[in-house]
């Protein structure tokens, strides 16, 4: 079972002051009411966050937020509230995730700068990896659920320059 981190009272209000205050800016500047989405901290791994646009929800990864507490809460409570906010307005069809519409609704509309990834350390958060290559020389970290699903045959990975089929150099295997 995955163990609860206890987010602090303070950092929860310090998310929904955020989230309340860039919400009511869309609000005047889209002359659109919206309702207030759903908060959680059940955002798992690397991820800092998610917007869950049908549930109308965003999720914080807590261990992040607490480690980055300001900065994270200034860049990715809105980066996922312009998520939803895209689809409301938008829709879903043709509508890329980092696309010309959210960079808008960051920039334009939130008055935030548009950043897709996020910046924080991910040391305590990062998960056990496994180590690919291809024919480019090119090594790969893939995690543990996109190793255990080409070990079950479900999946197979790419390399982007290549285009060849991911492989595993299982060391231990070699050295045993």
């Amino acid at each position: 079972m995955m163990k609860t981190i206890r987010v602090p009272i303070f950092l929860q209000q310090n998310v929904m002051r955020t989230l309340r205050e860039k919400l009511a800016l869309a609000e005047q500047k889209l002359e659109q009411k919206f309702p207030e989405p759903s908060i959680s901290y059940k955002q798992r791994g690397t991820t800092a966050g998610s917007a869950y646009l049908k549930e109308w929800e965003i999720r914080i990864n807590p261990t992040l937020l607490i480690e980055n507490t300001e900065t994270f809460v200034d860049e990715v409570v809105p980066h996922e509230l312009a998520h939803l906010l895209v689809y409301r307005v938008f829709g879903r069809k043709g509508i890329a995730p980092h696309g010309s519409e959210w960079k808008w609704m960051m920039q334009h509309v939130l008055e935030v700068t548009a950043s897709r990834t996020h910046n924080f350390s991910v040391s305590t958060v990062k998960s056990r990896t496994f180590i690919y290559h291809c024919a480019c020389s090119s090594t790969h970290e893939l995690t543990i659920r996109r190793h255990n699903k080409i070990i079950r045959g479900e999946n197979q990975y790419l390399c982007r320059k290549c285009g060849e089929i991911l492989k595993w150099e299982n060391i231990a295997a070699a050295e045993g």
